[in-house]
């Protein structure tokens, strides 16, 4: 029999517990009616009643949990059966319940400043993301749940590993770029050249895992 991980669930409960907290402390100080919507810009294009804000954060703590549990047991329910380290998996399960927690304080934050400070906050958090699960990229195996779920990555394991070691040096150059570079610049900018260095990590290894399957064929 499992004993109960208090570890686990401290965590759990801190990092859905936060955004909830932090809320609740502010809740009374909030005008009636708050920002509920920025542009790429940072800037307020939609209001809404401060009970959408309780809404919002259920619904994200939902999110966190169901995402937590989702890829903490990917390997119970992956068709491949890929049989992924387990203590991989738990990594990048509280990687992504911390950023989730994180991204709940920004919004949060946001609706009592009035401005969301992408480049400030936002961006860089996906940055991090980026590059912390980069660092992961090369040690997962082919499965259905996690990595560049590719027609050719997943029908041949050796298309799969280089094509995720190109992924994880890209991704963890690209998020660290992305989360130390943007702070820098505001407003669209910022948000400009975000999207263009994940066009690059992301489409890139997807090139590349294409023309090493098309080598292949023509190998064959």
């Amino acid at each position: 029999m499992k004993t109960f991980n208090w570890r686990e669930w401290l965590i759990i409960v801190i990092c859905i517990g936060l955004p909830i907290a932090y809320l609740a402390s502010i809740y009374g100080s909030l005008p009636d009616i708050v920002p509920t919507h920025f542009n790429h810009k940072g800037e307020v294009d939609g209001r809404g009643e401060k009970s959408t804000l309780l809404v919002m954060t259920l619904f994200m703590t939902g999110i966190s949990l169901f995402t937590y549990f989702l890829v903490k047991y990917a390997n119970k329910i992956d068709p491949k059966k890929s049989g992924q380290s387990p203590e991989l998996l738990q990594k990048i399960a509280y990687m992504l319940l911390v950023f989730l927690s994180a991204i709940q304080m920004v919004i949060i934050h946001s609706t009592q400043t009035g401005s969301l400070e992408g480049n400030k906050y936002l961006l860089p958090l996906i940055g991090l993301l980026f590059a912390g699960l980069g660092n992961f990229m090369h040690s997962i195996k082919p499965n259905y749940f996690i990595g560049m779920r590719l027609p050719w990555t997943l029908e041949d394991p050796e298309n799969w590993r280089k094509t995720h070691q190109i992924g994880s040096k890209l991704w963890m150059a690209g998020g660290i770029a992305i989360a130390f570079i943007t702070p820098f610049f505001n407003g669209a900018p910022g948000f400009t050249m975000t999207m263009a260095i994940l066009a690059v990590i992301v489409i890139y290894p997807m090139i590349y895992s294409y023309r090493f399957y098309k080598k292949q064929q023509h190998e064959k």
